[in-house]
């Protein structure tokens, strides 16, 4: 009898753990069962990768969805819709919504808000502030929760955590890996001064790159002195670079597509507000010494840090318009050009989208192109050649930084637990996104 499965991934170029070579990819009850020649076996479902590359799901560990309290901006459906249609399985969105994801009742009413609403997998931050300190141990091991995050300076929402005793106090009493926002909002305040009003490369002179060094220099002796690993968020500094090379012992590094594509002034001159987000984009050398750090293995994931405003919010004279973009969508194109043009292998990219989020989080199942691992496929062309749109874009603002940019490598299909979600540039099996589930937290 020939063996059967859910769903056989047929014909395509397989990227993993093993190297890259065509294979079949056999599905089974929503995870690997086979992976090998699978000519011979049947399946309720057959979909033909002829041409195209199999890469295990890409996760995309920073989004913000700005639902609830904003969803003018964006929503979990368009949001996670954003995230299939490029190609991302699955997401880990943060706190700095209206109200703050602070408490287990926030966290309860984002678990149920994405309930048969999102279409990719999906965990959520709980914010860390002075208030909450004393219970993250508890918060943090809520079901659906990736960890904690606090921003040491001030961005988009009211979270703050800015002095060293407060952080101190958060790390007391978290167990898991805490993400950071790293930027000194004592250097902030004193160069917000400088903004020029209407001129938007000014933003990188207000938040310089020494508040970003000062703060991760800061953040680093407190990990170290009590022992907590930390995860530093869009790193944007060559320093930084350096500095966290010497602390991966406690350490862990994201850097975004934006910050490795996009440079100041250029950027700020022709995008103006879209080109705005905190940490700023910075000029060449600082995006050299990024790269270099993605080359010598100090990154170790790709965050998009999605996060939407509206055009009309954007078009306001800076410093009144709003920092973030979107990226959700883009990210998987915009990397794979840069894996195109040499910048990076396709197998730093699988590192950096999916086995670095796994390895940084301890996601249970996911990451991983493997026999008993969840079926989570990202499904590429590497030779397609496309031009991002903003009339492409599902995010609600309707908009990318990238607009006009033409990509090489698209991606063509996004199956989560082995269920095809979209296909050819459409959402085919809405709204069965599920809370991912953690290594540390699997006893609740």
């Amino acid at each position: 009898m020939p063996e059967t499965f859910d769903l056989i991934v047929r014909g395509g170029e397989v990227a993993n753990h093993a190297g890259r070579g065509p294979a079949d990819v056999g599905v089974r009850d929503g995870r690997f069962a086979a992976i090998g020649d699978l000519s011979h076996a049947s399946a309720g479902e057959v979909f033909d990768a002829t041409g195209l590359t199999v890469l295990p799901g890409v996760i995309d560990t920073q989004v913000h969805f700005r639902e609830p309290g904003l969803e003018w901006k964006e929503d979990l459906e368009t949001g996670s819709r954003s995230a299939v249609l490029g190609g991302v399985v699955a997401v880990f969105e943060m706190p700095n919504t209206e109200p703050t994801t602070t408490d287990p009742e926030a966290m309860a009413d984002k678990l149920a808000r994405a309930a048969n609403r999102m279409h990719c997998d999906h965990a959520f931050y709980v914010g860390g502030t002075h208030e909450n300190a004393h219970l993250l141990g508890d918060l943090e091991r809520l079901p659906g929760c990736c960890g904690v995050k606090v921003f040491m300076g001030a961005s988009t929402g009211t979270l703050l955590v800015q002095d060293d005793e407060g952080v101190e106090q958060v790390l007391r009493h978290v167990n898991r890996r805490a993400t950071f926002h790293s930027e000194d909002e004592y250097l902030l305040a004193e160069r917000r001064a400088l903004a020029r009003t209407g001129d938007w490369t000014s933003h990188e002179e207000v938040r310089d790159a020494s508040a970003a060094i000062s703060s991760t220099q800061r953040l680093l002796r407190l990990a170290r002195k009590l022992g907590k690993r930390i995860h530093v968020l869009h790193v944007t500094t060559a320093d930084e670079i350096e500095i966290l090379a010497a602390a991966k012992d406690v350490a862990t590094v994201e850097i975004t597509p934006q910050h490795l594509t996009l440079t100041g002034p250029e950027a700020y001159e022709r995008l103006k507000g879209y080109a705005q987000m905190n940490p700023p984009i910075r000029g060449a050398a600082h995006q050299a010494g990024l790269w270099k750090g993605i080359q010598q293995g100090v990154a170790d994931v790709l965050g998009s840090d999605h996060a939407p405003h509206t055009a009309e919010e954007k078009a306001r004279p800076y410093p009144a318009s709003p920092s973030g973009m979107p990226g959700v969508q883009t990210l998987v194109p915009v990397m794979l050009t840069h894996v195109a043009e040499g910048r990076l292998t396709l197998e730093r990219f699988i590192d950096l989208t999916s086995q670095g989020a796994q390895r940084v989080f301890g996601a249970a199942g996911k990451g991983r192109l493997a026999l008993g691992y969840d079926a989570d496929l990202t499904i590429v062309d590497l030779k397609a050649l496309r031009t991002i749109r903003h009339a492409d874009m599902a995010s609600r603002v309707g908009w990318t930084p990238f607009d006009g940019m033409q990509a090489k490598g698209w991606p063509m299909a996004t199956i989560v637990r082995g269920q095809v979600v979209m296909r050819d540039g459409e959402v085919v099996a809405p709204s069965l996104g599920q809370p991912v589930r953690f290594m540390e937290t699997l006893g609740g």
